[in-house]
């Protein structure tokens, strides 16, 4: 499970968020490339989900990340 505490750089503020424990597989980017991004070290969410289509996908990303790096928690 994602722990806000351990955020990587370049995380906007809401909801979702990208954990140190990312092993920078991408595989975030590529369901939800408008939200994720890949940085040096981690993935990150470059933009919080702004209506259903980018929610779904979000939760998607989240659902299928292999190390549970992306928590929705967020404020």
């Amino acid at each position: 499970m994602a722990d806000k505490s351990r955020i990587t750089p370049g995380n906007v503020p809401g909801k979702y968020y990208v954990d140190e424990e990312c092993i920078l597989c991408n595989d975030c980017v590529e369901r939800a490339r408008e939200n994720f991004a890949s940085g040096d070290q981690y993935a990150y969410v470059k933009k919080q989900p702004t209506n259903s289509a980018e929610e779904d996908q979000c939760q998607e990303a989240k659902d299928s990340c292999p190390v549970s790096a992306i928590g929705d928690d967020g404020e």
